[in-house]
């Protein structure tokens, strides 16, 4: 089975490699030219996993037509409002002429004008290939260490043997779960970035333990409420892509959604941060695309519309903190509408 990732942050990187030493042929596709040579150069990818050192068998090209002459699977791992744009280059690097049976998506973002899954944009641009998603609480430098690890592969029932690619994709370090419910999983993955920048708020207020769990827990309802009211199972959201990523990334030294959180609650500006970073924040384009999306189609959802006030309006945490704190009182519910689960 061939794979071709493309995109060579640390996550698509780190599956690279992974796949790499599961004994897989794999050519990893940086988008930059230099960045190609230079990680040909190092034989690691210094700028975004330093200290990894590539498996010889894994190829390092910038020509996708080569990349992508004998693929049988694409994984995209691109920041989500470059990913309509990177699926264009792939089509037409095939010449039209698409061999590849299944593109799977690792990546964890809406596109901010259309409000669409990564799966749905795939879908837009490869109509007649099988999408699906692979997501989860791994971080890339813990699957790069082959630590142990569990994702999940969302995908559709289709012609594709998904046993023989879950099979593919596992090793005795790293267990792939299958799901049907697509929507489910690329929104879980979605929607943690946006909590793991609340969770990081708590960090920097330095609100403890109590707060955090607070948070967390109503963050998980508000997850399962949103999910279900654009069309997920509930129960999808109490599984890897949703409890699982959620706990990581609200919790991980390395998350850079909670290290932004917990800099903008301890005073720093949301612009200010993003115009210096050089790794991409996935949550906060995805807050503002949630937070539009949840507007149009009339879901409540108290801690998104917060996050979005202090990234986007400018709110200090604090007033944050106190308009969450003082809202009406109510039963506790974990899943708000079980009648629209499937």
């Amino acid at each position: 089975m061939n794979f071709v990732v493309i995109g060579a942050g640390a996550w698509g990187t780190a599956f690279a490699v992974h796949l790499a030493r599961c004994g897989h042929p794999v050519s990893l596709v940086p988008r930059r030219a230099e960045h190609t040579g230079a990680m040909l150069t190092a034989r690691e990818n210094t700028d975004y996993l330093p200290g990894i050192t590539f498996p010889d068998n894994l190829v390092i090209t910038s020509d996708l037509s080569v990349a992508l002459g004998d693929a049988d699977i694409v994984l995209l791992a691109c920041p989500s409002q470059s990913l309509r744009e990177t699926c264009l280059r792939v089509r037409a690097a095939t010449n039209e002429a698409v061999q590849f049976s299944l593109v799977l998506s690792l990546v964890k973002g809406l596109e901010l004008q259309t409000h669409k899954r990564p799966s749905e944009v795939i879908a837009e641009v490869f109509p007649a290939v099988t999408v699906g998603s692979l997501t989860g609480p791994t971080n890339a430098e813990g699957v790069a260490m082959k630590l142990p690890a569990a994702m999940v592969m969302a995908t559709p029932q289709a012609d594709v043997d998904l046993k023989s690619v879950q099979a593919a994709l596992s090793s005795p370090m790293l267990r792939v779960y299958t799901s049907g419910d697509l929507a489910g999983a690329e929104l879980g993955g979605c929607l943690k970035n946006i909590y793991a920048i609340a969770a990081g708020c708590c960090d920097g207020l330095k609100l403890g333990d109590n707060a955090k769990s607070a948070l967390l827990t109503r963050a998980l309802a508000e997850m399962v409420r949103v999910g279900v009211a654009l069309g997920a199972h509930a129960e999808t959201f109490y599984g890897l892509s949703g409890f699982g990523d959620l706990v990581a990334t609200c919790h991980g030294e390395w998350s850079r959604n909670r290290q932004f959180g917990e800099l903008i609650g301890a005073g720093a500006k949301a612009a200010d941060l993003i115009a210096k970073r050089k790794t991409v924040v996935e949550g906060y384009k995805t807050t503002q695309a949630f937070a539009g999306l949840c507007t149009v189609r009339g879901i409540d959802a108290p801690i998104l519309q917060e996050i979005h006030s202090i990234l986007f309006e400018g709110k200090a945490p604090a007033a944050a903190l106190h308009a969450l704190m003082n809202r009406g009182l109510k039963s506790e519910t974990l899943s708000p509408f079980p009648e629209a689960a499937h």
